[in-house]
């Protein structure tokens, strides 16, 4: 076909904007296919805003993707990146650290792919919820490869778990000093709750906030105010706590409800023992059958902060006194800076050992 010479320009204009709209996307790209985000074969984890289904939002750390496929050929599409995302891919065992730049269009990102397969993709959201969001846009693979939905992994039972920076695994990779400006040393998938419940085999949700407290904290927000919405923002919509219950959660929050007030010469807040049953029974109510752990320590305030320690045994006493379904649990480890790796698994080590002859740790009939 001859182009006329006047159409030309036009042309050349409109490939462009396509292969700029979607970095890693050509027009003529005979050799791909694109599984949208909304096919039925992606087996999603966590929670997920997917108020729109064929863009799901992931926004809360431990939240996964899966899917299997054959072919040479992957590449993860990513849309709408706010702030730092890194994400952990995983294929057939192998992970590497997704970086995908903040703003912009679809953009697609390459994984290296062994042979022609079959593979098993899974993508796991490492950084915490307040530090960055992306819209899943799917994945492309070769022309010719299949794409089929994983077989859900057995689990023995499910765990929601609560808490704030310790529970998101912030910092848990850095060096000497914590740092916050490069998110990448920020690891959900090595926190003591991903250590948990792969140790006792559970299917696992992460709702953890840097700075949070149930009184007062670093963050905007209280718990109370952001547990059951699908992002860390009090205006945030509600989730749907139907479509997924818990038979355990976990609970581990106070550190800075002591700490913010305590650098800024205040004393410890009024409201916390309040506020922390007014919590608790919030999740009781939503999930009238779970059996609620509530923890503390982890870092220096909970173990030998002189206020946070009566506080919390005030508020566990009274809450332990009207519920049976209620236990807890003080680590003894303990750290100065955030804990790092072998902190959070010293720490799941103590708690699994705690948990294992409990009753409410037998998978639900």
């Amino acid at each position: 076909m001859t182009i006329p010479p006047r159409r030309l320009p036009l042309l050349l204009g409109l490939l462009v904007l396509a292969s700029t709209a979607c970095p890693g996307l050509r027009a003529a790209d005979a050799d791909r296919q694109v599984v949208g985000a909304g096919d039925a074969r992606f087996r999603y984890g966590g929670r997920i805003d997917f108020r729109d289904p064929a863009s799901p939002d992931l926004v809360w750390q431990a939240s996964t993707v899966a899917l299997d496929f054959t072919g040479d050929r992957l590449a993860v599409r990513l849309a709408g990146v706010q702030g730092q995302v890194f994400l952990n891919a995983t294929v057939d065992g192998a992970t590497v650290v997704l970086d995908p730049p903040d703003g912009g269009p679809t953009q697609e990102i390459p994984v290296a792919v062994s042979g022609p397969g079959p593979h098993h993709l899974v993508l796991f959201k490492r950084t915490e919820a307040s530090a960055g969001t992306a819209h899943f846009a799917g994945v492309a693979i070769a022309a010719g490869a299949r794409a089929s939905r994983p077989s859900a992994v057995p689990a023995r039972l499910r765990m929601e778990i609560y808490g704030d920076s310790i529970t998101a695994g912030a910092c848990d990779e850095d060096g000497p000093q914590d740092q916050w400006a490069d998110r990448r040393t920020h690891n959900a998938a090595r926190s003591w709750a991903a250590d948990t419940a792969a140790a006792v085999g559970a299917d696992y949700r992460n709702i953890a906030v840097s700075g949070i407290g149930v009184a007062d904290g670093y963050a905007d927000v209280l718990m109370g105010q952001v547990w059951d919405r699908i992002a860390p923002a009090a205006d945030a919509p509600k989730a749907d706590l139907t479509a997924w219950t818990p038979d355990v959660v976990l609970v581990l929050l106070g550190q800075n409800d002591d700490g913010h007030p305590r650098v800024h010469g205040q004393p410890f807040p009024a409201a916390f023992v309040a506020n922390y049953i007014a919590l608790v029974r919030a999740l009781r109510s939503a999930y009238p059958h779970a059996h609620v752990v509530l923890l503390n320590g982890g870092m220096w305030a909970g173990v030998n902060s002189p206020d946070l320690g009566p506080a919390w045994g005030r508020a566990v006493a009274q809450l332990e006194a009207g519920d049976p379904a209620i236990s807890h649990f003080t680590f003894r480890h303990w750290t100065n800076n955030h804990p790092r790796v072998a902190d959070h698994q010293a720490m799941a080590d103590e708690l699994v050992a705690w948990l294992g002859p409990q009753p409410f740790m037998a998978p639900p009939r």
